[in-house]
């Protein structure tokens, strides 16, 4: 009984947590911009159908031993096939291009500004690193959920050259810079973990370099698309010299391999050229800004067979012909946009587990040939990182299934704290607008190194959440007055999180 209940709760928690995904890749599909257009025909369905012995098609289908031999080809049955048959390639299109997609109009959007951002803001032009020179607080709404531990850095590379990241001497401190190709794949983790903490040299080549490699590289990375986004991040501890840590973000630098080899500065590229203008009645719009980004990113080679299906609705690298389209094509691929984003958000669930009340998504840089959990990831999830480098486990609801309210107050009891191999911190965000939540001591996560944090001779500690200042606030965590969830940070996790032996305590309300 115990364990159906443990089982019957895990559900309700992730319906839960689905309720929220849809909300946040919601707001992030509208980049396909596919509203409906009145006038497209109502969705066929069924049971409308022309009728005959009266049973409708499937039935009549599901009644023969072999209908592909046994349905005669009647017009019916041809104008189903088609909106079928175009409803299965669209959604298998949605699937694998949504990535894609995503990632080029999110990558024009972090390049749109004059130059470098210096205050929480990490956009920077093209082929120029852009730092966030301080931690977000309740009112930067860039990046929704962000952390408040580390600095972020973003640099879009246009690989017309082979471009040199050169990366200084940390001193230990934890700094990651993740290289993504533009169909989300994290191809290399250039940082504490991977690559250590002393001064690098790292050369960016275009696909199919050949040249010369210079001395004093320390690695090379050869991306298959032409541009490569980097995302980093630089840890922040409290009490730290915010002079010093500006100094050390200066000597990150982007140059090319010609600058890099003794030469002048070469003249690069400094925007990207637009995405298709789509209207937005355009009900195929999607496939149209698709076939533009596929031009312009080769095609992985085992990839090749799946979109060569494609070209049976009208899409190929560089062009969506929808002319030789006949009407139910047409409203089976318009359907397929409607569609296809509800099964990127099922895609989830094979990413994700509750243990303990707390959701764990993993896989973020390892999704093989899954592409709706690509599509998922770089959604809601777009620049996260592989488990073995962090991992973001989420809490929404309290040991009892209700949802965390701001009005209540909640006890969270450690017995130790996380065992990672770098830092940990347990943020709060405000369940309405997920940002960080305004409060009179400035505290939007707790630490080791909050100021303040206390723990017992044992190494164990209790976590107070409430909106409600409690007497004593050294371990305190403000919350809104509403609704709030709460994500635990660990980076550089330990064997035991990686293994699932290490528990997130429950969340008690009081």
């Amino acid at each position: 009984m115990q364990k159906n209940q443990s089982m019957k709760n895990e559900t309700i928690i992730l319906k839960k947590i689905f309720r929220i995904i849809v909300f946040t890749f919601a707001v992030s599909i509208g980049l396909s911009a596919c509203k409906k257009n009145d006038n497209e025909p109502s969705q066929i369905k069924p049971e409308n159908a022309e009728q005959t012995d009266g049973k409708s098609l499937l039935e009549q289908v599901a009644s023969k031993k072999d209908p592909v031999i046994e349905i005669p080809g009647t017009n019916e049955v041809q104008d189903q096939g088609d909106y079928l048959a175009a409803k299965t390639a669209g959604i298998l299109a949605y699937q694998w291009g949504y990535a894609l997609l995503r990632m080029e109009e999110s990558m024009r959007s972090y390049i749109d500004v004059p130059k470098p951002n210096s205050s929480t803001s990490y956009r920077a032009p093209l082929n120029q690193i852009g730092w966030a020179r301080a931690l977000p607080t309740d009112v930067d709404a860039d990046m929704p959920t962000a952390n408040n531990d580390t600095f972020y850095l973003s640099a879009v590379v246009d690989l017309q050259q082979p471009m040199v990241l050169k990366t200084p001497d940390t001193k230990d401190r934890y700094y990651v810079v993740d290289v993504f190709d533009m169909y989300q794949n994290l191809i290399n983790y250039i940082g504490r973990r991977e690559t250590g903490t002393k001064p690098g040299i790292f050369l960016i080549v275009p696909p199919n370099w050949k040249g010369t490699l210079p001395k004093g590289i320390s690695k090379v990375i050869s991306p298959t698309t032409q541009k490569v986004w980097l995302w980093g991040r630089l840890n922040i501890k409290q009490g730290d010299d915010i002079n010093q840590l500006h100094a050390l973000q200066d000597q990150f630098k982007l140059i090319s391999l010609s600058e890099y080899n003794g030469g002048a500065p070469s003249k690069l590229a400094s925007s990207l050229p637009p995405l298709p203008q789509v209207a937005d009645k355009d009900s195929l719009g999607f496939y149209k800004k698709l076939a533009f980004v596929m031009a312009n990113n080769p095609i992985p080679e085992v990839d090749k067979s799946l979109v060569g299906q494609f070209e049976k609705i009208g899409l190929t690298p560089g062009k969506f012909d929808d002319s030789k389209l006949n009407k139910m094509q047409r409203k089976g691929l318009y359907d397929a946009t409607l569609e296809a984003p509800l099964t990127i958000i099922a895609s989830v669930k094979s990413a994700a587990s509750v243990v303990n009340g707390w959701q764990w998504v993993t896989k973020l840089d390892n999704f093989g040939y899954d592409y709706a959990l690509r599509s998922m990831i770089a959604g809601p999830y777009l620049g996260g990182q592989g488990e073995k480098e962090a991992l973001y486990p989420i809490r929404y609801t309290d040991s009892e299934n209700n949802a965390l309210e701001g009005k209540n107050t909640y006890k969270i009891s450690f017995d130790k704290e996380p065992p990672v191999n770098a830092f940990w911190s347990l943020t709060m965000y405000d369940a309405n607008n997920k940002l960080l939540v305004k409060n009179e001591l400035n505290r939007f996560k707790i630490s080791n190194d909050t100021k303040g944090f206390v723990k017992k001779a044992d190494g164990t500690f209790e976590i107070t959440i409430s909106n409600a200042k409690p007497a004593n606030t050294n371990n305190w965590l403000p919350a809104p007055k509403g609704g709030f969830y709460l994500i635990l940070r660990l980076y550089q996790p330990s064997d035991e999180i990686l293994s699932g032996k290490y528990k997130i305590p429950q969340v008690i309300k009081q």
